[in-house]
């Protein structure tokens, strides 16, 4: 046998154990499979059924309330059951036509052991055969006159109120017997607006104009004067029957309210708006006079039956305790709500 070949069977049999070894570590060395732990089995979620007009005090628009405090109204998780009850069977509101709108009233009131000031959602609701009114009133102390405007200026009007178990259904199908007033504006195009048109909103009332009633405002004898002086304007009220004019011009004169140089500048200025609320006395006794001699049977037993129920959230320990500030005052034009909630 050649020596070549018994070196090379050698070096054969030497590289296998080699070769023998470096398996077995690769063997060795190789990492396990990982396993998956398998997850454990969810419990079911239940999610509460929602009522069929739980969202209905959320539609109504709440007006007069500022934009920058809208938020503010849905702060708390308010709960207005009550209003819901009031349209099943027994409920004040069961098988009526209904108009609703919302207002908010700011109040101090207790939460989790401390006092807030919070902006209290209520919602007026008004059981009439027609829409109590389409005009909407806007006045406050900074105004120099009261406007009686149409809703549909402010972008309000009234709508159907669909309940969630017929929001599938083709609207015009349905015989609603529930309105809501609603506000168009959205408030991302709030900034377009010009400042008085952005303030207006935050003066409107919801206006009712009741004929068989006689309205406090007729015999009114006082103006509220704003008379543009110089440095500053003069807020005050006169009385055409208790105050004499040159009495009540000369004590604002002492308490250095009115500029003496501008006295008789003063005095024209309260005669006009003297002037001016006296043609507005007559003329609303006018026009309620002529509605009254106009109206048929019908809409007066209407204005007759005519109520207004005022709803206050109810009290749960989401939401602050506002059963002390209640009201049944609802705003100068409704006067007092015939039951609150």
């Amino acid at each position: 046998m050649r020596k070549g070949t018994k070196r090379k069977a050698n070096q054969n049999n030497e590289a296998k154990p080699a070769e023998e070894n470096r398996k077995e570590s690769s063997k060795t060395t190789t990492r396990p499979k990982r396993v998956k732990a398998s997850k454990p089995a969810s419990e079911p979620e239940f999610f509460e059924d929602k009522r069929n007009l739980e969202d209905l005090w959320k539609m109504t628009f709440p007006v007069g309330t500022e934009w920058d405090q809208l938020d503010m109204v849905y702060e708390y998780k308010w709960d207005f059951s009550n209003l819901e009850n009031a349209f099943e069977e027994g409920g004040v509101l069961h098988d009526k036509k209904v108009y609703l709108f919302g207002c908010t009233e700011p109040q101090l009131v207790p939460f989790k052991g401390e006092n807030r000031l919070v902006c209290i959602p209520v919602v007026v609701a008004v059981v009439s055969p027609f829409p109590p009114s389409d005009k909407i009133g806007i006045n406050s102390v900074q105004r120099e006159r009261e406007e009686i405007i149409p809703m549909k200026q402010m972008k309000m009007d009234w709508v159907p109120y669909i309940p969630l178990e017929d929001r599938g259904s083709q609207v015009d199908r349905l015989k609603s017997q529930i309105f809501i007033l609603s506000c168009t504006q959205r408030r991302a195009a709030l900034k377009h607006l010009k400042i008085d048109r952005l303030k207006k909103y935050e003066y409107c009332l919801p206006y009712f104009y009741q004929p068989l009633k006689k309205d406090d405002l007729e015999d009114n004898t006082e103006v509220q004067i704003i008379f543009p002086a110089d440095p500053k304007p003069v807020f005050c009220e006169f009385d055409w029957d208790m105050d004499e004019l040159e009495e009540f011009t000369n004590d604002l004169i002492k308490e250095e309210a009115l500029p003496e140089d501008q006295k008789d500048a003063f005095k024209e200025f309260v005669k006009e708006k003297v002037r001016e609320a006296k043609k507005a006395n007559r003329e609303a006794k006018e026009a309620r006079r002529r509605a009254i001699e106009e109206m048929s049977d019908e809409t007066k037993r209407a204005f007759e039956n005519m109520r207004f129920y005022k709803f206050y959230p109810v009290h749960t320990e989401d939401a602050p305790d506002v059963s002390k500030v209640k009201a049944p005052f609802i705003n100068r034009y409704y006067g007092k709500a015939h039951e609150v909630l």
